[in-house]
Parts: structure tokens; sequence; C-alpha cells
């Protein structure tokens, strides 16, 4: 989505307009996002003016010149910001509206309700212009609300760490393997939480005798359509997280695919490749603190579920690493990843209805019949 696009009111705009959820304007209203119309004619102008700030990472200052010069409002940098932050809950609801409609099975419909499921992840931001500052910013989005609860901007110094999150008894954490470390595991445990951890195969796990745990050995006992489900504990200093592996094995085209990638890494580095790292990119294995209470195959659908939104969280990852944030304002921070959360399902939208819409490029409900 280019200024000029955001700019005008052409027919790219208006392809656009048409994968917003039903009610999307009366929404702006309800949800305090235009409780004042002041600078702006309408929901729809505000829209392309936070679009320019979220999508193409502009300052609040250069988005408000773009968006004077384009017509579209009158306001200054600071009245820009109080609109972001009005505006928060309107874009989580415009998202959660996009992700129901193109993305299916949601975690938490899958572990049952009274769990608050939360998708943990990192990435790095960029600032553009005479700053030229680079921040790590982390943040734990719930599913299927996709509501920020937590939002921390660090230096690039700080590492992806469950620690850096608060846990609340109930809690289950769904995050990558940059998250499979024991203390941060050990402090969601602690804290009263569960895990479902994408796991590194080269960490010890132990079996209930206390010797090595043969990941590979039972990776290896699986065929494709059978799910595996052993018991596993990890040992840190003197504590003992218990678990379970659980673990599915790709098709051929998957697993094909996965080994290609690693290699073509590890070449780019000039790392020899282990062959038990060919070995495990033949599964998906997760580490979860979860009871037997959900079944093996209930884990992987959960894990499966934040990979149903994963191109979506992608596509994220890439619009937070370029723009300006407020750092030390959470309510300003918050309602900025909000507004990232909706350009980026928003634009998954788009890019999925490339594979199954006619060549205009939009539904044709959406367009009006001609009178």
């Amino acid at each position: 989505m280019e200024n000029q696009i955001l700019l005008s009111e052409g027919d790219d705009w208006q392809a656009i307009l048409t994968f917003l959820p039903h009610g999307w304007e009366e929404k702006a209203k309800e949800l305090g996002a235009l409780s004042r119309r002041r600078n702006f004619d309408g929901p729809e102008a505000l829209l392309r003016v936070l679009l320019i700030h979220l999508v193409q990472g502009c300052s609040l200052r250069v988005t408000a010149a773009l968006s004077k010069a384009g017509g579209l409002a009158s306001a200054s940098d600071v009245a820009l910001l109080k609109r972001l932050k009005a505006s928060g809950e309107w874009m989580r609801w415009m998202a959660v509206e996009l992700m129901k409609q193109w993305f299916g099975k949601q975690p938490e419909k899958i572990l049952g309700m009274g769990r608050t499921v939360r998708v943990v992840d990192g990435s790095t931001v960029s600032e553009p212009g005479s700053t030229g500052t680079t921040w790590k910013i982390h943040y734990s989005i719930q599913l299927p609300s996709l509501q920020c609860d937590e939002v921390y901007v660090t230096d690039p110094k700080t590492g992806e760490d469950l620690k850096n999150f608060n846990v609340h008894p109930g809690d289950v954490f769904l995050a990558d393997r940059g998250y499979y470390h024991r203390t941060g595991m050990l402090h969601v445990v602690k804290g009263g939480g569960d895990l479902i951890v994408r796991m590194i195969h080269q960490y010890k796990l132990y079996d209930i005798n206390g010797q090595e745990f043969g990941l590979i050995k039972n990776l290896r006992s699986l065929t494709v359509n059978q799910i595996g489900d052993w018991d596993a504990f990890i040992h840190h200093k003197k504590e003992v997280i218990s678990g379970r592996v659980c673990a599915i094995k790709k098709s051929k085209e998957a697993a094909e695919k996965a080994k290609r990638a690693i290699l073509r890494e590890n070449s780019k580095k000039g790392h020899k490749t282990k062959p038990e790292t060919l070995v495990a990119a033949e599964y998906v294995f997760v580490f979860t603190t979860l009871s037997r209470e959900w079944k093996a195959s209930q884990v992987l659908e959960a894990y499966r579920g934040r990979w149903q939104v994963e191109l979506a969280f992608k596509r994220l990852k890439s619009l937070i690493g370029l723009g300006h944030l407020k750092k030390t304002d959470f309510e300003g921070a918050k309602a900025w990843l909000h507004g990232k959360i909706f350009a980026a399902f928003l634009v998954e939208a788009m890019i999925a209805a490339c594979d199954s819409f006619s060549p205009w490029g939009y539904e044709i409900q959406a367009a009006a019949e001609a009178t």
C-alpha cells in the first residue's frame, strides 16, 4: 500500500475498502476512534491517514504533512498521536474480523474455554530518518482476540525470552524456537502457566528414570499421520520441568522443503549441516507442559493455530521492522502494535484473495449494481 494509493480515492483504494469487515465505519465511532470528528471528515479519511503512518513507517510529523498535502486531514503530529491511541481498539476489532474470515481454527477453541492463549514474539524496529535508532519490541498477543496484553521496547541486546512477560495462572504460551530457553520456561511454570514451545533438537531432555531422552530415535519411530506423545523432563540446575514431547512427521514435500532451507542457510554461513539436523527437519515437534487432559493431537492443532496466522505474523514483523513508535508510552505503543496487526491481516487477506477471486481482484458481492 504505497502513499499514492492511500492519498488517492482511486480504484486501488476502493478495492482495498472491499476487504474491510462489515460495519467497520460504525465501529469507528462505537469504539472511540471518532468520538469527535475534528480534523477528519469520517472513518475512511482517518483510516487512510493512520495507514500512511503504520504501513509506510512515516513519522507522525511526516504523516501529518502528507495528509494535509493530500487533502485528507489538517492535524498536527500531536493530534495524530491522540487519534492513534484512540483508534487502537477499532483496528484490533477489524483485525479480528479479518482473521475470522481468512483463517481457520484458533488455539483457544481447541484447548477449551477458561485458558488464556498467548502468542509471544519479538521483532527489531529500525527507525528511519534523523534518529536512525534500532529498538527491540517484545509483545504478547492473545488468540483469538488479537488483544495485545503486553508490549515492551528495549535495546537490541535484550533477547527473546519468556521471562520478559508476566504470567497469570491458566495462561498458555505459544512460542517458536527462539523461546526454547530453560530459565524462561521455568518462569512460566512457576507462575502457574503452561507452554507449547517449538523445540530445538540439540537441547537435552531426560526420561522419567533420569536417562537422556532419545529425541531423534523416537522421532524416527513415527510414520506419516502418526502422532508421537512421550513424557520428557527438562533439567535446569536443581529444577525440573515436567512435560511431554508431541510430534508428527511432515509430508515428503514439506520435509524436503525444510531440508533445502537448512542446507541453503548453512551454506551461506559456511556451516556444516549435521545429519541429525536433517532428520529433525522431517518432523514437527513441540514441548508442552499441558497434562494429558489435552491429547497430543490437540496440542499440535493448537500450535497449528499459530501457524494459521503465521503468515500474517511474518507480515506483521516486516511491517514492524520500519517505523516510529512511542518507546515510553504503553498505550501509544499498544495502539501502534494493534494498527500493525490490522495492517498485516489486511495485506494477508489481499494476498490470499489473489488465489481465489476473479480477475477483477475483489468479491463481486462487494460491488454495487449499476442502476
